[in-house]
């Protein structure tokens, strides 16, 4: 697809939905919610994204745009016209491209954790500057710098294998596709002008203590999506579906319970 391989799980049957992961993860990031969605009406399809997992690494810079489109490209290799989007980080923001670029593909979204603003001239020096750390220097100051901070500090003492689980996703992904993407994103669009467009109903979430994308942001997001809900979660910080899987899963499940009652069981 697109000149690159990726890998994906594809399991369930039902209403489909596509999960896309954050930096510098991977679909197993989705773990919680897979095992609560897939097989219970719903179809779960949750890739790795270039330069990350076991997808293809491609050196350079990987656009917001150049994701999204992998994403349309997999969708059409699976036959699925449309799909509801959940994205979490970078790849909440992988979504709202794709609803700029596809509008007509997405059902309904959800957007964890997601900064939609466009990227300080502060930010995107600091991103060029870490993706040239990542290439020379690898994945493992990175990962102890930003553990606490991805979940907050509580977090990682009282959910160690939750911990365990996120640092060895961090330590694992490939320097050169992290750098790629931190360079794609240091120039990123402005995607709140897109937000008054999106038609699609839309959950937006974040968790309490997120220091990265503050409630604050999602808020921001809610008054200017027109059919969108909020949940705040409480002690979660930037990765709320891990660190609350329970909570995060009943608030989606029913979210898109609501969206799958929309749809006829000829389409799914």
């Amino acid at each position: 697809m697109r000149g690159i391989d990726v890998h994906y799980v594809d399991l369930g049957v039902g209403y489909p939905i596509l999960f896309v992961h954050g930096h510098p993860f991977d679909h197993t990031m989705w773990e919680p919610q897979v095992r609560a969605l897939a097989g219970r009406g719903f179809r779960v399809i949750a890739p790795d994204l270039r330069g990350y997992g076991r997808s293809t690494v491609v050196p350079g810079v990987t656009t917001m745009d150049a994701f999204a489109r992998d994403q349309d490209a997999l969708l059409e290799h699976l036959g699925l016209d449309v799909v509801g989007v959940v994205g979490l980080s970078m790849g909440g923001q992988i979504a709202l491209e794709l609803c700029r670029l596809f509008p007509d593909r997405v059902d309904c979204l959800t957007l964890a954790a997601t900064n939609p603003y466009a990227e300080t001239e502060q930010g995107r020096a600091g991103r060029r500057a870490m993706a040239r750390r990542l290439r020379v220097e690898g994945m493992g100051g990175y990962t102890d710098e930003v553990l606490v901070g991805m979940m907050t500090e509580a977090n990682v003492r009282a959910l160690p294998a939750v911990a365990d689980h996120v640092r060895a996703m961090m330590y694992a992904a490939p320097p050169e596709g992290a750098a790629a993407a931190l360079e794609g994103r240091a120039q990123r669009p402005d995607h709140v002008p897109l937000l008054r467009r999106i038609s699609a109903p839309t959950l937006l979430v974040a968790g309490q203590e997120d220091v990265f994308t503050p409630p604050d942001f999602t808020e921001a997001m809610h008054v200017r999506i027109p059919d969108s809900v909020v949940e705040i979660i409480e002690g979660a910080g930037h990765l709320p579906n891990l660190e609350r899987p329970q909570r995060f899963n009943e608030v989606l499940r029913r979210f898109l319970e609501r969206s799958r009652a929309r749809v006829r069981a000829p389409h799914l």
